[in-house]
């Protein structure tokens, strides 16, 4: 085992020679040396010329050769699609779709319980062969195949009230009727870091619902899809119906030039924007979930030692390689230098070994290898340079068999920074002090992204002001870095378009058609009656047109008021106040709306829209206060 010792604390200069040393920030006795920022490339990774050319780069396409990152020795050779291979599936699948969504619910059902029931008992086998190639640990790539269950069986109980037909008027002439079909032929190009979660959650509901899937797993996780293929198929899903597709980026292109009728994507920002790019103008139903920027805040009232476990967990499971994993924590100031020690010290709890395959191994590699560890490395060597505190890790770690990144903890950080504003996924994190509730929110909802945000504090009042104001599709109390198969998994902004799991997460596979039914004979359709969404009392115009007079004459005798309040709409800020503000009198002078408002009108800090290229705010610390 090796144990990470805590970097020097609060040593300024940080560094004078910028990353050609690491004497000034690194704990020279610690048992993990950290590997010099010079040199980038480990010994034991073979680099050529050829892969930059361009025949190198066209080459690399037509290969497909899974690389254990913990050894970064080959597993296998696989055999990658071509332009012609996947035009054969699809059209193997266009002729089968309307058979498939004509088989009756039941047995499509009872094909997925005996998938389940295949996938406990090879619950071994699809650890190995996950950890093998992506090096997440073994005990948390069996915890990820044991826990897809409970998502299975979600899906399995609920899939009927989605897909049951829905009578929403009956009268003794006509009937009104909302049927839901498959939307048919749809392409589910997966992730990585979760394949076995973030695959079944589009392939379940999409078989239930009756598509035909694509499955184009990331090739650093083609083994995964593999064996998800191998056991559908085994279950009684056709080999027409569910087909994966192998290969790298050039193969997902050729996929999404298929005459598809769906396109369920989770990646990158990056890529979910060239896909969304690719697709426009086809009317194509295409949903995107994307990365994150997560974000903490910790309150003073907050029991600091659940807490602190709970946010390192958080930010350090599967190494951080998660699209919620927490990435910044905004600690409140009375409480800050506590809770970096404290977090720092759990963080070196963890088991860390070279060895993904022990049951104790916490951290495993990084599964993109050289890519993610330069990434990782920009920004942190960025963040250091602009004054950032290096409390823990910091670069990989020297004579290690693979891509081994060491947990990192970087203080002393601001919005300035690169570090604040990139998405890492990494086994890094950042702490920045702040002066409450308010600048707390402020700088949370400071990012394109719109994944999850968490909050922990003993104060409800807290809790629901950071839930209110968080600009995400989850937000935490005393949680973070979970999903629940019963909740829409969802992003904003950057984060991506749609959900996964929950009833919007068997919804959107389907597309509704209505039927207006008038029969030849009076009765036919039996009983008169109406749904739920039927009003009990019809529209009555006269009492609408009575009623909309009185307010416009009540409106105009307050207008003529001298005591009516003048509003100037034109430059009135309509973002704030926010209803809960008031519950929070400030403690020090920048924690106020008043501040906030100030800092806004200044132009120091921005708030962000969807609407306009993202452009980092300014810090919103006050200088003249005590960090």
């Amino acid at each position: 085992m090796y144990q990470v010792t805590k970097a020097i604390k609060k040593v300024s200069p940080i560094c004078k020679n910028g990353l050609k040393s690491t004497s000034l920030y690194i704990n020279t006795n610690s048992k993990m040396q950290i590997r010099n920022y010079a040199n980038a490339n480990p010994s034991n990774i073979a680099s050529t010329t050829f892969a930059n050319t361009p025949m190198g780069v066209f080459a690399d396409q037509l290969f497909l050769q899974p690389i254990n990152p913990a050894t970064i020795r080959p597993i296998t050779d696989l055999k990658v699609d071509t332009k012609i291979s996947l035009k054969k599936k699809f059209d193997r699948a266009y002729l089968k779709k309307d058979e498939w969504k004509n088989v009756p619910l039941e047995e499509k059902k009872n094909m997925i319980v005996k998938f389940r029931d295949l996938l406990i008992a090879n619950t071994d086998k699809m650890s190995k062969d996950l950890t093998e190639e992506t090096g997440k640990p073994i005990s948390q790539a069996k915890n990820e195949v044991l826990a897809v269950i409970d998502r299975i069986e979600f899906f399995l109980n609920n899939v009927d009230k989605v897909l049951a037909e829905q009578i929403v008027r009956t009268t003794d002439k006509f009937q009104e009727k909302l049927v839901k079909e498959p939307l048919g032929i749809i392409a589910n190009i997966s992730a990585w870091n979760y394949p076995i979660f973030i695959g079944l959650n589009v392939i379940i509901p999409a078989l239930l619902a009756g598509n035909c899937v694509l499955y184009k797993p990331s090739e650093f996780s083609s083994l995964t899809g593999l064996n998800i293929m191998e056991f559908l198929h085994e279950a009684g899903v056709p080999t027409e119906v569910f087909q994966i597709v192998l290969g790298k980026s050039v193969i997902s292109q050729s996929l999404l030039n298929l005459p598809i009728d769906g396109v369920f994507f989770t990646g990158s920002h990056a890529t979910g924007q060239k896909i969304a790019q690719t697709l426009a103008g086809r009317m194509v139903k295409t949903q995107l979930e994307l990365g994150g920027k997560d974000a903490v805040y910790v309150h003073s009232s907050a029991d600091l030692k659940t807490a602190i476990a709970s946010i390192a967990d958080g930010a350090m499971y599967n190494s951080g390689q998660s699209c919620c994993s927490v990435e910044r924590i905004y600690v409140d100031k009375s409480i800050y230098n506590s809770f970096i020690d404290d977090f720092v010290e759990v963080i070196k709890r963890f088991k860390f070994s070279f060895d993904p395959m022990n049951p104790k191994t916490y951290f495993g590699p990084l599964t993109r290898g050289m890519a993610q560890v330069e990434h990782l490395q920009r920004l942190i060597g960025s963040a250091l340079k602009r004054g950032a505190i290096l409390e823990l890790g910091g670069n990989i770690i020297d004579n290690a068999p693979g891509y081994f990144f060491a947990p990192t903890v970087i203080s002393n950080v601001h919005h300035g920074m690169d570090i604040q504003r990139e998405e890492l996924f990494g086994p890094v994190v950042t702490i920045q002090p702040v002066s409450g509730p308010a600048e707390a929110a402020l700088l949370m909802n400071d990012t394109p992204f719109g994944l999850t945000g968490s909050v922990y504090s003993q104060d409800p009042h807290v809790a629901n002001y950071i839930a209110e104001k968080s600009n995400t599709g989850t937000v935490y109390w005393n949680s973070c870095d979970r999903v629940s198969p019963y909740l829409p998994w969802s992003g904003r902004g950057y984060s991506g378009i749609g959900a996964t799991l929950g009833i919007e997460g068997i919804e959107c596979f389907t597309k509704p058609k209505a039927l207006h039914l008038f029969a030849p004979t009076l009765g036919y359709f039996g009983e008169a009656k109406n749904s739920d969404i039927v009003p009990t009392k019809p529209a009555d115009l006269v009492e609408i047109l009575k009623n909309k007079q009185e307010e416009k004459i009540a409106y105009e005798d307050r207008l003529e008021s001298p005591l009516a309040p003048v509003y100037n709409f034109d430059t009135m800020d309509l973002g704030y106040p926010l209803e809960n503000d008031a519950l929070f009198a400030p403690d020090i002078p920048n924690d106020s709306e008043e501040f906030v408002r100030s800092k806004l009108q200044s132009g120091a800090i921005r708030k962000v829209t969807n609407k306009k290229d993202y452009v980092p705010v300014n810090s919103v610390k006050d200088e003249d206060t005590d960090n």
